[in-house]
């Protein structure tokens, strides 16, 4: 089978409607990990002015999603956990998916996230399934 392109990767991971229409943009791929982005909108913060959680957790699993499946069989999450560390002091998110162990049925990965400064924003855990 034929590695696919990073532009075929995104076109598959457009139908991921809910992160892709809030601007999760895949930025790197290869084995067991991905780089996805996300330029924050007045549409990402909350009442406080703040970036809202579930626009950090959205951008954290899915680069998730793309790491795991994006030369795999499809993965989904069993349990994800955030623990959010410091307030996004950039214009931008940043989460960087890796692998720590894929098995059989089911998979480990870890979630870090930062803003374009380099300032620590939250660290995901998820296992997944794999529906294979």
């Amino acid at each position: 089978m034929e590695t696919p392109t990073l532009e075929q990767v995104r076109t598959r991971f457009a139908h991921d409607r809910f992160a892709t229409e809030n601007g999760a943009i895949i930025e790197e791929i290869k084995e067991g990990y991905a780089r996805c982005s996300m330029d924050i909108t007045p549409l990402h913060l909350n009442a406080a002015g703040s970036v809202m959680g579930g626009a950090i957790f959205t951008l954290a699993d899915f680069a998730f999603a793309v790491a795991a499946n994006w030369n795999q069989p499809l993965h989904v999450s069993l349990t994800s956990q955030i623990t959010y560390l410091g307030g996004v002091k950039g214009k931008k998110l940043i989460a960087q998916a890796r692998m720590v162990k894929e098995g059989r049925s089911t998979c480990f990965y870890m979630v870090d996230v930062t803003d374009e400064l380099g300032t620590t924003v939250a660290s995901v855990t998820t296992s997944g399934f794999v529906k294979a």
